[in-house]
């Protein structure tokens, strides 16, 4: 960790460094120290939706973390570096304003905004496009306060329904993608799955469709994200990620009855 005689010792250095080279002196000893980005929270690898996404969340927080740290340096900078220099007046030089400077400061946010909005867009556009490939299809049906998971291969009666006391599991297959109707029956919902990084809307009235592919075995927890009514906090699932062969069993397991 770095200790504040350290960083000081570099601020009075500003004469060979400057302004901007200690900017990225101190993002760079703040952003390595370690071979592979950080996930911040999130695990490579676990479904198609993770990997589209993790790579934006990483770029999304590395930028903000380079502006913080500038912007931490401009507020310090007179409150440290003016008071070391003893030749200095009580007050430093004022200025009302300088354009080249407000340019810089309306520029600067325009393009991290841009880029950022570049960048989300072209991932949204992956996450949220068709496949001609889907090998499974499964309803997702959002009612208070529960779920309602519907297998149409395993026929009409294949159908999981949960309560607040006894959530219920979604089981899906290993590397396989999946198509996702989503709809609600009363209030709207949403369908979230914190580890894959996907969340997307349970409208009454409309159906709102989602593919991924779930890659990695394990069980997951789900969610609803939206403020649905008294008992929102109750309103859980666990994805269950089963192999192919897994899957057709529990299909089987499913047919002709309502679990």
């Amino acid at each position: 960790m770095l200790r504040l005689p350290y960083i000081l010792s570099l601020m009075s250095r500003q004469k060979t460094l400057g302004l901007g080279g200690l900017a990225l002196l101190t993002s760079s000893l703040l952003l390595t120290g370690c071979s592979k980005v950080s996930g911040l929270g999130f695990e490579e690898g676990v479904s198609s939706v993770n990997d589209e996404s993790l790579t934006l969340w990483q770029g999304a927080w590395i930028a903000a973390g380079v502006v913080g740290v500038f912007t931490l340096i401009l507020i310090m900078w007179p409150a440290f570096f003016h008071r070391l220099k003893k030749d200095s007046p009580e007050f430093p030089k004022q200025t009302q304003y300088s354009i080249p400077i407000e340019i810089v400061y309306t520029v600067i946010p325009f393009i991290i905004v841009a880029v950022l909005f570049f960048y989300t867009a072209k991932k949204e556009t992956a996450i949220m496009a068709k496949s001609s490939s889907v090998m499974h299809q499964i309803s997702v049906v959002g009612i208070q306060w529960s779920w309602q998971f519907a297998y149409p291969e395993a026929g009409e009666k294949a159908v999981v329904t949960g309560t607040p006391a006894q959530p219920p599991t979604l089981v899906v297959p290993l590397g396989e993608r999946v198509r996702y109707t989503l709809t609600a029956n009363d209030v709207i919902h949403g369908f979230w799955i914190p580890a894959f990084m996907i969340q997307m809307q349970n409208l009454p009235g409309v159906t709102n469709h989602l593919e991924f592919t779930a890659n990695k075995l394990g069980e997951f927890p789900g969610r609803c994200n939206i403020l649905c009514g008294r008992a929102h906090s109750q309103m859980l699932f666990t994805v269950k990620v089963v192999t192919p062969a897994e899957y057709q069993a529990y299909l089987e397991t499913l047919k002709g009855s309502t679990v």
